[in-house]
């Protein structure tokens, strides 16, 4: 049964551009490239930051891009990529796959469920009583994928005196941080795709992130001519992590690439530290500038492009538009 808490909705922060096209898919990837002592800092999220299964699964080649837009309830467009990730859940989730629901959340919109009409609550400036649930005295904040797993959470606890409010996903993760939970429990309702986001598994997570969430709204929506060039673009100034393996005798780090079909080599970028963990290669995450990626690129002429979050949604970039976009004066 849907508890409420009232609780201000804290202000909306704007939405990214808009997005686009891929390229080949990568292949297997491998270390190769080696990565500058003096360009490795400290990295704060991490495989043991979250915990990590003893055994991983083979990675599956994910989609370049998200699936189609759907809306499940008319108005309310489905959050897909997140949806999706739901649906892939095992019967009992592991940390791993709380990490990879955590990972996908961090694009798009989500739903809450209000107490009464929404939109005259917010015009009004009045606060809102949001859906919680109370699970051994710990409260949950209730978000929704769509109208349908909204649906059902209305018809479980009958309660249809409640409307819903889309927002930004870094919106409601800051209700939940702001306010007294446990966590968040997306899709509640549904059986098989609903799972917990404890709350220090959020706030690490939008920590470590870009707060605009840039790269992922980009790669999870439609792609059309200008992706590529907005997704250059960014990689100018947005955090940036890549996938190190083990130091050699030398204590360097090799860095992942991948290889496309033809055998051109890319280097792998990942948006945020749970992106490289997604890949289940037990590699460690990375920090990286967009000023430090453009001179690893340069550094080998053989490098063709990179490809960003590998795991998917991706997009591969080749490597005079990369260069173009991270040329010195313009990289972060």
């Amino acid at each position: 049964m849907a508890l409420f808490s009232r609780r201000p909705k804290p202000a909306e922060t704007p939405a990214p551009p808009s997005a686009a096209e891929p390229a080949a898919a990568p292949t297997d990837a491998q270390p190769a490239i080696v990565l500058p002592d003096e360009i490795i800092p400290q990295v704060g999220i991490s495989v043991s930051t979250f915990g990590q299964a003893a055994s991983a699964p083979p990675v599956i080649r994910p989609a370049a891009e998200a699936p189609p837009r759907s809306e499940t309830v008319p108005g309310m467009p489905d959050n897909v990529v997140l949806r999706a990730a739901l649906a892939a859940l095992p019967e009992k989730p592991q940390n791993l796959d709380v990490m990879n629901v955590m990972r996908q959340a961090l694009q798009g919109h989500l739903y809450l469920r209000v107490r009464g009409d929404a939109r005259t609550l917010v015009a009004e400036g009045k606060p809102l009583s949001l859906a919680v649930s109370t699970i051994e005295d710990k409260r949950f904040l209730l978000a929704y994928t769509g109208g349908e797993p909204l649906q059902s959470a209305v018809r479980a606890d009958g309660d249809s005196g409640t409307s819903a409010l889309g927002q930004p996903v870094g919106v409601v993760f800051a209700n939940a941080l702001a306010g007294d939970y446990a966590g968040m429990i997306l899709d509640h309702a549904t059986a098989g795709g609903r799972i917990v986001l404890p709350i220090e598994l959020i706030r690490k997570a939008l920590e470590e992130g870009d707060p605009e969430l840039t790269l992922k709204n980009l790669l999870g929506r439609p792609r059309d001519q200008k992706t590529a060039v907005d997704v250059a673009e960014a990689l100018s100034r947005v955090k940036l992590w890549v996938a190190a393996g083990p130091a050699d005798e030398n204590g360097r780090f090799g860095l992942a690439e991948a290889r496309t079909p033809d055998g051109a080599r890319t280097l792998e970028v990942f948006s945020h530290p749970l992106e490289v963990i997604a890949m289940r290669r037990g590699d460690r995450p990375l920090p990286l500038t967009g000023a430090q990626l453009h001179a690893a690129v340069m550094g080998d002429p053989a490098i063709t492009g990179v490809v960003v979050d590998p795991a998917g949604p991706w997009i591969r970039l080749d490597r005079e538009a990369l260069l173009a976009a991270l040329a010195p004066g313009d990289a972060g």
